[in-house]
């Protein structure tokens, strides 16, 4: 069991099936998290379609069943769904088995209390990984708690179209690439309510993932999508990850859109509908980004990268809605919660919003400044990466929100975090001009390689 510390994850549980998470595991996981749930009554639990997420889950439901707990199954799901789930019903808590967009020998959990707030490393998932890794649990509970089956996919389509006005787009021209993951499976009951022309594409579900990775934010997934757009002249093309929750968009240019710009365009929906509004965004967000928030009468607010960091500051500060550069988008509405599907609905309500602007002259529009995008390094002593950053541009203005971000008096900047897990930084820059972000990021390179 000394291989559960390794799989506990900065926001979830990842691992490889059979050698790191195993149905044994995930037992001593639900007992856990039985057991440390603050709130009495129902855990939700759902999976994605991994060959082994059903095997999985079944040993996540015995663990919390084992400790007294009342068990919803409500079967194959997107990872947003769980997070419905438990707002809707006003749930203890719940729990997802998938592995994201982690390719198909990874699976993982992902794991919200109760008010959908996600559990961490430093908000819970700490104390469930310890009580795992010695178990430690409570006495088990003398009669078993009860499993009841239960299907919310209508409930949840219901309440994702509840955020944009279908009846007032244009008759759009799309391809959709689902990458054979979750989404496939709900897309299809979306669909059929929308004024869309729809080319679909890897709906069938296949954990193996047998067409490419179900990551969109890697511009090799997008490939496929991006010469079926641009041969067919589609308008956009929409790319979904493999539990669901985070969708990327590809313009009618075939240009993968960033997700500060999809931040961007759906923010400008928000601050219409909300004037003066907050909105949440993280350390690798675009200086544009910030702009537009401040010129379209809003105020940017700035926070640490992770869907647990952007859903507290979405609920601290009764913001309608933020986002990560990443493609998750959070939405007051939906619990402070991701969605994928929420996400791609409104980017396109907010691109239908838009004077009849094509998805191209909007991202033409939002991209005032070159950017490097998440750009890994790795490294054999991470402090003393930092250590020469802090030093080299100790006269520049800089902070440590998440990792080190420096800025410069033309408006250039750079960010670089540390992999929680592996001897990995990432960086992320903009600047005025090609040319500077170029010049800006041959100096950071070399030192972090220390060249």
């Amino acid at each position: 069991m000394n291989v559960i510390n390794n799989i506990f994850k900065a926001y979830d549980v990842r691992g490889k099936v059979g050698s790191e998470l195993t149905p044994e595991v995930a037992g001593a996981i639900g007992k856990a998290f039985a057991d440390w749930l603050p709130t009495d009554g129902v855990v939700a639990v759902g999976r994605d379609m991994r060959p082994d997420s059903a095997e999985l889950a079944d040993a996540l439901i015995d663990g919390l069943r084992t400790q007294g707990r009342t068990v919803w199954d409500i079967g194959e799901v997107t990872s947003d769904m769980i997070y419905f789930a438990i707002g809707k019903f006003n749930l203890a808590g719940g729990a997802v088995v998938t592995a994201s967009h982690n390719p198909g020998a990874y699976n993982g959990i992902k794991i919200y209390r109760d008010q959908v707030t996600p559990v961490g490393l430093d908000s819970g998932l700490d104390k469930i990984r310890d009580a795992a890794l010695s178990g430690t649990f409570k006495p088990a509970a003398a009669t078993p708690g009860t499993i009841e089956q239960h299907d919310i996919t209508n409930d949840w389509i219901d309440h994702a179209l509840s955020f944009v006005q279908p009846d007032s787009w244009p008759k759009y021209r799309i391809a959709i690439d689902a990458g054979n993951g979750m989404a496939g499976a709900i897309l299809p009951g979306v669909l059929k309510r929308l004024p869309l022309e729809v080319e679909e594409m890897y709906f069938d579900l296949d954990g193996s993932f047998p067409n490419h990775e179900a990551n969109p934010q890697k511009p090799e997934n997008l490939r496929d999508l991006v010469k079926v757009v641009t041969d067919k002249g589609y308008d956009f093309g929409i790319a979904f990850d493999g539990d669901g929750d985070r969708a990327a968009l590809v313009d009618d240019k075939g240009r993968p859109v960033l997700g500060t710009d999809m931040l961007t365009l759906v923010a400008r929906h928000y601050l219409t509908e909300n004037p003066g509004a907050e909105v949440v965004h993280e350390v690798r967000t675009s200086r544009a980004t910030q702009e537009f928030i401040r010129e379209w009468g809003g105020t940017p607010v700035r926070t640490k990268a992770g869907r647990i960091n952007i859903g507290r500051v979405l609920r601290e500060h009764h913001a309608p809605f933020g986002g990560e550069t990443t493609g998750h988008l959070f939405f007051a509405k939906n619990f402070d919660a991701d969605s994928g599907l929420i996400a791609a609905l409104m980017a396109i309500q907010a691109l239908s919003e838009a004077g009849g602007k094509k998805l191209s002259e909007l991202v033409d529009e939002y991209r005032r400044y070159p950017m490097l995008t998440e750009t890994n390094f790795e490294v054999t002593d991470t402090a003393a990466v930092f250590e020469r950053l802090r030093g080299t541009y100790k006269d520049q203005q800089q902070d440590e929100l998440d990792g080190l971000t420096v800025q410069f008096d033309d408006g250039a900047w750079f960010n670089l975090r540390a992999s929680n897990t592996e001897p990995v930084v990432r960086l992320n820059a903009e600047a005025p001009t090609q040319e500077a972000l170029d010049k800006l990021v041959a100096t950071v390179t070399k030192l972090i390689t220390n060249e």
